[in-house]
Protein backbone atom coordinates (compact mmCIF):
# COMPACT_ATOMS: atom_id res chain seq x y z
CA UNK A 1 0.00 0.00 0.00
CA UNK A 2 1.32 3.27 -1.05
CA UNK A 3 1.84 6.49 1.13
CA UNK A 4 -1.24 8.35 0.18
CA UNK A 5 -3.32 5.19 0.55
CA UNK A 6 -2.15 4.34 4.13
CA UNK A 7 -2.90 8.07 4.87
CA UNK A 8 -6.43 7.99 3.67
CA UNK A 9 -7.16 4.55 5.29
CA UNK A 10 -4.56 2.91 7.33
CA UNK A 11 -6.92 2.24 10.14
CA UNK A 12 -9.99 1.99 7.67
CA UNK A 13 -8.56 -0.88 5.76
CA UNK A 14 -7.09 -3.11 9.11
CA UNK A 15 -10.57 -3.97 9.23
CA UNK A 16 -10.78 -6.04 6.26
CA UNK A 17 -9.50 -9.63 7.63
CA UNK A 18 -8.98 -10.90 4.24
CA UNK A 19 -5.66 -9.62 2.89
CA UNK A 20 -6.48 -10.15 -0.50
CA UNK A 21 -9.76 -8.09 -0.42
CA UNK A 22 -8.13 -4.98 1.53
CA UNK A 23 -4.95 -5.44 -0.73
CA UNK A 24 -7.56 -4.46 -3.53
CA UNK A 25 -9.80 -2.32 -2.25
CA UNK A 26 -5.79 -0.46 -1.38
CA UNK A 27 -5.02 -0.56 -4.86
CA UNK A 28 -8.04 1.14 -6.31
CA UNK A 29 -7.62 3.41 -4.41
CA UNK A 30 -4.08 3.87 -5.69
CA UNK A 31 -5.41 3.85 -8.92
CA UNK A 32 -8.28 6.70 -8.70
CA UNK A 33 -5.25 8.93 -7.71
CA UNK A 34 -2.75 8.27 -10.30
CA UNK A 35 -5.87 8.97 -12.88
CA UNK A 36 -6.93 11.40 -10.85
CA UNK A 37 -6.39 15.35 -10.94
CA UNK A 38 -6.59 15.78 -7.18
CA UNK A 39 -3.99 14.49 -4.70
CA UNK A 40 -4.20 12.62 -1.11
CA UNK A 41 -4.53 16.11 0.67
CA UNK A 42 -7.08 17.61 -1.75
CA UNK A 43 -9.65 15.10 -0.32
CA UNK A 44 -9.11 16.02 2.86
CA UNK A 45 -10.41 19.80 1.83
CA UNK A 46 -12.68 19.80 -0.74
CA UNK A 47 -16.14 19.30 0.12
CA UNK A 48 -17.19 15.66 0.25
CA UNK A 49 -20.35 17.25 -2.49
CA UNK A 50 -21.15 19.49 -4.97
CA UNK A 51 -24.97 19.24 -4.69
CA UNK A 52 -25.15 21.21 -0.78
CA UNK A 53 -23.10 23.84 0.92
CA UNK A 54 -20.57 22.66 3.49
CA UNK A 55 -17.54 22.66 4.66
CA UNK A 56 -16.98 18.84 5.74
CA UNK A 57 -14.37 17.52 3.56
CA UNK A 58 -14.19 14.40 1.85
CA UNK A 59 -12.74 12.46 3.82
CA UNK A 60 -14.48 13.53 6.74
CA UNK A 61 -17.78 12.27 5.09
CA UNK A 62 -16.18 9.18 4.00
CA UNK A 63 -14.67 8.23 7.43
CA UNK A 64 -18.18 8.84 8.73
CA UNK A 65 -19.63 7.01 6.49
CA UNK A 66 -17.20 3.71 6.72
CA UNK A 67 -17.04 3.93 10.85
CA UNK A 68 -21.00 4.66 11.09
CA UNK A 69 -21.39 1.71 8.63
CA UNK A 70 -18.64 -0.81 10.84
CA UNK A 71 -21.06 -0.19 13.83
CA UNK A 72 -24.64 -1.00 11.99
CA UNK A 73 -22.92 -3.90 10.52
CA UNK A 74 -21.69 -5.38 14.01
CA UNK A 75 -24.96 -4.51 15.57
CA UNK A 76 -26.85 -6.05 12.97
CA UNK A 77 -26.33 -9.77 14.73
CA UNK A 78 -27.36 -8.71 18.01
CA UNK A 79 -30.85 -7.73 17.03
CA UNK A 80 -31.39 -10.15 13.79
CA UNK A 81 -29.34 -12.93 14.22
CA UNK A 82 -28.75 -15.11 11.26
CA UNK A 83 -31.86 -13.54 9.74
CA UNK A 84 -29.63 -10.63 8.32
CA UNK A 85 -26.11 -11.81 8.19
CA UNK A 86 -23.42 -9.27 7.46
CA UNK A 87 -19.94 -9.82 5.59
CA UNK A 88 -17.89 -7.42 7.49
CA UNK A 89 -15.31 -7.07 5.39
CA UNK A 90 -17.44 -6.76 2.10
CA UNK A 91 -19.31 -3.80 4.14
CA UNK A 92 -15.95 -2.38 4.79
CA UNK A 93 -14.53 -2.84 1.41
CA UNK A 94 -17.50 -1.45 -0.01
CA UNK A 95 -18.34 1.41 2.46
CA UNK A 96 -14.40 2.21 1.70
CA UNK A 97 -14.89 2.44 -2.46
CA UNK A 98 -18.29 3.49 -2.74
CA UNK A 99 -17.14 7.00 -3.32
CA UNK A 100 -13.72 6.37 -5.51
CA UNK A 101 -15.36 7.23 -8.31
CA UNK A 102 -15.36 10.54 -7.56
CA UNK A 103 -11.95 10.92 -7.43
CA UNK A 104 -12.37 10.72 -11.76
CA UNK A 105 -15.97 12.67 -11.64
CA UNK A 106 -14.71 15.63 -9.87
CA UNK A 107 -11.97 18.13 -11.72
CA UNK A 108 -10.37 21.56 -10.66
CA UNK A 109 -11.63 24.84 -12.64
CA UNK A 110 -9.20 27.83 -13.16
CA UNK A 111 -9.23 28.85 -9.72
CA UNK A 112 -8.16 25.54 -8.57
CA UNK A 113 -12.30 24.81 -7.40
CA UNK A 114 -13.64 21.64 -7.58
CA UNK A 115 -16.26 21.03 -10.54
CA UNK A 116 -17.77 18.20 -11.77
CA UNK A 117 -15.73 17.38 -15.18
CA UNK A 118 -16.69 16.08 -18.42
CA UNK A 119 -16.24 12.68 -17.61
CA UNK A 120 -18.27 13.27 -14.33
CA UNK A 121 -21.26 14.45 -16.55
CA UNK A 122 -21.63 11.84 -18.41
CA UNK A 123 -20.38 9.01 -15.93
CA UNK A 124 -21.40 9.23 -12.13
CA UNK A 125 -19.00 7.81 -9.56
CA UNK A 126 -21.03 5.14 -9.17
CA UNK A 127 -20.04 3.69 -12.48
CA UNK A 128 -16.74 5.08 -12.73
CA UNK A 129 -15.66 3.23 -8.83
CA UNK A 130 -16.93 0.53 -10.08
CA UNK A 131 -14.55 0.28 -13.24
CA UNK A 132 -12.08 1.30 -11.12
CA UNK A 133 -12.44 -1.38 -8.75
CA UNK A 134 -13.05 -4.25 -11.34
CA UNK A 135 -9.42 -3.34 -12.88
CA UNK A 136 -8.04 -4.11 -9.76
CA UNK A 137 -10.26 -7.47 -9.06
CA UNK A 138 -12.31 -6.36 -5.90
CA UNK A 139 -15.30 -8.94 -5.69
CA UNK A 140 -18.76 -8.48 -6.99
CA UNK A 141 -20.24 -8.11 -3.74
CA UNK A 142 -18.42 -4.91 -2.99
CA UNK A 143 -18.66 -4.06 -6.59
CA UNK A 144 -22.30 -4.17 -5.95
CA UNK A 145 -22.46 -1.63 -2.98
CA UNK A 146 -20.45 0.98 -5.08
CA UNK A 147 -22.72 0.76 -7.92
CA UNK A 148 -25.89 0.51 -5.30
CA UNK A 149 -24.54 2.86 -2.66
CA UNK A 150 -26.02 6.27 -4.71
CA UNK A 151 -29.28 6.95 -6.43
CA UNK A 152 -28.89 5.01 -9.50
CA UNK A 153 -28.95 1.81 -6.70
CA UNK A 154 -32.77 2.56 -6.47
CA UNK A 155 -33.30 0.40 -9.26
CA UNK A 156 -32.07 -2.82 -8.12
CA UNK A 157 -32.36 -5.56 -5.17
CA UNK A 158 -29.51 -4.35 -2.76
CA UNK A 159 -27.52 -6.68 -0.48
CA UNK A 160 -27.52 -6.08 3.11
CA UNK A 161 -24.64 -4.50 3.15
CA UNK A 162 -25.11 -2.50 0.24
CA UNK A 163 -28.46 -1.00 2.20
CA UNK A 164 -26.17 -0.27 4.95
CA UNK A 165 -23.97 1.79 3.10
CA UNK A 166 -26.66 3.51 1.21
CA UNK A 167 -28.30 4.33 4.05
CA UNK A 168 -25.63 5.75 5.72
CA UNK A 169 -24.16 7.58 3.18
CA UNK A 170 -27.51 9.12 2.61
CA UNK A 171 -27.80 9.85 6.02
CA UNK A 172 -24.54 11.73 6.05
CA UNK A 173 -25.91 13.86 2.97
CA UNK A 174 -29.72 14.33 3.34
CA UNK A 175 -29.21 16.81 6.55
CA UNK A 176 -26.80 19.47 4.47
CA UNK A 177 -28.89 19.40 1.53
CA UNK A 178 -32.53 18.94 3.03
CA UNK A 179 -32.47 19.83 6.89
CA UNK A 180 -35.45 21.41 8.73
CA UNK A 181 -33.82 24.56 10.72
CA UNK A 182 -35.88 26.28 13.52
CA UNK A 183 -34.90 29.61 14.38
Amino acid sequence: MNKDVEKLWGEELSWIKNEDLRQKVAKTWELALEKSVLTADDLFKIPFTLKAPTNTSFMAHKKAVVHMSKAVGELYPKFFGQDLPVDMDVLIAGAILADVGKLLEYEKDENGNIIQGTYGKFLRHPFSGVSLAEQCGVPAPVLHIIAAHAGEGDHVKRSVEAYIVHHVDFMTFLPFKERLVID
